[in-house]
């Protein structure tokens, strides 16, 4: 593991993607700020100050992609919600990946996998984690209720290093064996933080939305529908 620490950058993981090929397996890049932070869908991440974290982990686990690695990020939101509850608090997991507290999200992953041609030269794994804020400066998040973890504490400040060894620790810990096993590995933990189970939903992909009973997810990681007594499976998407 190789950690790069930057000021500011436009985006962790745009860095990331450009300089793949000259960054060895398990480098991580952590910015101070980031000007352009995007997440899933090319939303925007708000940079809320250098107190937080902006961080991309770049990984070359093979040659060739393997449909395990579109688990990743559940199981870097599993990690991270493993590094929360070490500080007293329960979060919750929204489909696929986003990590909440108190139904207010504390943390987005974003997963990006570059090719140069039918080659695969890795993934870039991001994640923008709401460490410290305050209630003026989270408003500046509009597109959904959003928290950051010293507010849910009600403490002023939490140690950004602290809490980045304990994630970072946590995450290569079981890398390796979530590699060889994917998303079964995690399931049980993967659902027992999940906060959309056993309700009626609606999902946006794209322009489109889906609606459903959450029946499962399945051991792929996959969203399963029920609608009009018909199975819906869904790889991707948000919940509304």
């Amino acid at each position: 593991m190789h950690i790069i620490r930057l000021d500011e950058i436009n985006s962790t993981n745009l860095y990331a993607k450009s300089k793949i090929n000259d960054f060895a397996d398990r480098t991580i890049i952590i910015a101070d700020r980031q000007t352009s932070g995007r997440g899933r869908f090319d939303r925007s991440w708000i940079d809320l100050g250098d107190d937080n974290i902006f961080m991309s982990i770049i990984l070359k686990p093979s040659e060739k992609f393997n449909e395990i690695y579109t688990n990743l990020t559940q199981y870097l939101s599993v990690i991270l919600c493993e590094t929360i509850e070490d500080y007293g608090i329960s979060p919750s997991i929204k489909w696929p990946n986003d990590v909440l507290i108190n139904d207010k999200k504390v943390a987005g992953i974003l997963s990006e996998t570059v090719m140069q041609g039918t080659n695969f030269n890795g993934l870039v794994l991001g994640a923008g984690i709401n460490l410290n804020s305050d209630s003026e400066k989270i408003k500046m998040i509009k597109d959904k209720e959003a928290t950051a973890l010293n507010i849910e504490l009600c403490c002023e400040h939490l140690d950004k290093e602290e809490f980045l060894n304990k994630f970072l620790d946590k995450f290569f810990s079981k890398y390796d064996q979530f590699l060889n096993t994917g998303f079964v590995m995690i399931k049980n933990e993967y659902l027992n933080r999940a906060s959309f189970l056993d309700k009626e939903i609606s999902v946006k992909i794209f322009n489109e939305t889906k609606s459903g009973f959450v029946k499962s997810v399945n051991d792929s990681g996959e969203l399963v529908l029920e609608k009009d007594k018909k199975e819906l499976v869904l790889t991707m998407g948000d919940i509304l």
